[in-house]
């Protein structure tokens, strides 16, 4: 494995603003009081503009959980009307408010060797059809969007290293993303607890990790290295064109947070970012075919794929 070029998967670094793989935590009310109180008109107006900036779709199922997140940062800015709250939004030059409140928007579950039954695929079919016919010492580029707090694109290198026989005959390079920048701080450092490492053989911790005290391990410098971690908003079609040549992506539990044109639209840009024959992973309650007519359906033993075509 190689660590990946500093200017990202195209010839341009990816953008630097970001949806992830996790979606609005769906909470009731405890204390209507502590709610912002939007009326009708500015929840739309709130909903259909993050929508259009994210592609997060928020339904009013999710109001109030919508109404507490924009009143804690309406408080943490010092602005009292929603209107105005929402000009700041719009229309601050550096986006400093809209990522933090984005950050609040998302919500981050997952887990070391999540959905395994994918990782299994990836080594033990889709990458030996990826390579096929490639000269040894080829790029394979695979890509976690939504990767949260990093533990989906660290099994990935975990899967090939231990288990891809082929991994030392190319150069593998591993990007992942997501639109929340405290989860890829988070990523980045590498630092997990029990939770995260419930389903992780305890020979591997042991070999990848370091226990730092005794609920915490850090994984491996070299590992951390091995990733390239970015702030990318998928439903931004600039951000998306600066990914091109993937062979896999994994796109796992994202997308069902997104409405029909999102998913649309962002099955739409995936297609563009792969090389042809490559693959993308989708989560288990997710299917392309309800998205997109642009893939086809790969049943291989051990999980469904979906893969761009040829021609």
């Amino acid at each position: 494995m190689s660590l990946p070029s500093d200017k990202g998967p195209s010839d341009k670094g990816p953008s630097d603003k970001g949806p992830s793989d996790k979606g609005p935590l769906d909470k009731g009310p405890s204390d209507k009081g502590d709610t912002a109180g939007l009326n009708a008109a500015d929840y739309d107006a709130f909903c259909r503009f993050l929508r259009e900036r994210t592609g997060l779709s928020f339904t009013e199922a999710k109001r109030y959980f919508v109404d507490r997140r924009v009143s804690e940062r309406m408080a943490a800015v010092g602005v009292e009307h929603f209107r105005q709250y929402l000009n700041l939004l719009r229309y601050q030059a550096s986006g400093e408010e809209l990522q933090l409140l984005v950050n609040r928007m998302t919500v981050n579950e997952t887990y070391f060797f999540r959905e395994l039954y994918q990782l299994d695929c990836l080594v033990n079919e889709a990458l030996d059809e990826v390579v096929r016919g490639r000269a040894p010492g080829s790029r394979v580029r695979i890509w976690s969007a939504g990767c949260a707090t990093g533990e989906e694109p660290y099994s990935i290198a975990i899967t090939l290293l231990e288990r891809w026989s082929r991994v030392d005959e190319f150069e593998i390079e591993l990007y992942a993303s997501d639109i929340d920048s405290q989860v890829l701080a988070r990523a980045r450092e590498g630092i997990y607890e029990e939770r995260s490492l419930q389903a992780m053989p305890r020979d591997l911790i042991a070999k990848y990790f370091t226990r730092l005290d005794d609920r915490s391990w850090q994984i491996m410098e070299e590992l951390r290295d091995s990733i390239d971690f970015s702030l990318v908003n998928i439903a931004d079609p600039r951000q998306m064109a600066n990914f091109r040549g993937m062979d896999v992506i994994f796109c796992r539990n994202l997308l069902i947070y997104f409405d029909d044109l999102g998913r649309r639209e962002a099955a739409s840009m995936f297609y563009d970012a792969l090389s042809p024959n490559g693959f993308i992973c989708l989560g288990h309650s997710e299917s392309m075919s309800r998205m997109s007519s642009l893939f086809v359906p790969r049943r291989f033993p051990d999980a469904i794929l979906y893969q761009k075509p040829q021609s």
